[in-house]
């Protein structure tokens, strides 16, 4: 009995204390005045859905009779980003992420990603921002698209922006090439 009162004592008291030493320390500080930047970025994005080399993976695909199915399907990329059209022209980093093709009509594309656009060499090498964005169907395919800049790290430490995308090359199979204009808005 004496040891389950010793017990019971023992547990009341590290509940008592618990609430006084499981605070975490914390302090605001005002931050001083920042200094916005602006980055303006132009490259181009490759996604290959199609070969042996696929950039563009389909992760999941609704259960339908269509082939190959496009409507609700959700693809995992690793495109690659170049300083021209040309797929084998200068290698300056790569897109990871997620989109959900959301178009019934097959003629038109229309899409929500997420993506990483990481630089893995030059001035930016090592940095990064994030695209989350519909991507409209048009009709044309010169139309230029606009899509949200929502965050970066490295050099686009807490980037807001644009970017302007123009296809300016596609395929039935869905492969693409598509020329990036962003503008970045940092510290």
């Amino acid at each position: 009995m004496e040891n389950q009162m010793i017990f019971a004592w023992a547990i009341i008291f590290c509940l008592a204390v618990a609430p006084v030493y499981g605070q975490y320390y914390s302090r605001t500080v005002r931050a001083g005045p920042r200094v916005e930047k602006i980055t303006r970025l132009h490259f181009f994005f490759h996604d290959i859905r199609s070969g042996e080399n696929a950039t563009a993976i389909p992760i999941a695909s609704p259960n339908t009779t269509q082939d190959p199915p496009t409507y609700g399907t959700f693809y995992a990329m690793d495109d690659p980003l170049t300083m021209e059209s040309e797929l084998t022209s200068t290698l300056i980093g790569n897109s990871q992420g997620l989109y959900l093709d959301l178009s019934r009509e097959r003629t038109k594309f229309t899409a929500i990603f997420y993506a990483d656009f990481a630089f893995t060499t030059g001035r930016f090498n090592g940095s990064s921002f994030s695209l989350f964005s519909r991507f409209p169907a048009e009709d044309a395919t010169s139309t230029i698209r606009e899509m949200a800049i929502v965050g970066g790290r490295g050099a686009f430490r807490m980037a807001t922006g644009f970017a302007l995308l123009r296809p300016t090359w596609s395929n039935t199979i869905g492969d693409a090439i598509v020329e990036f204009n962003v503008t970045l808005y940092h510290y």
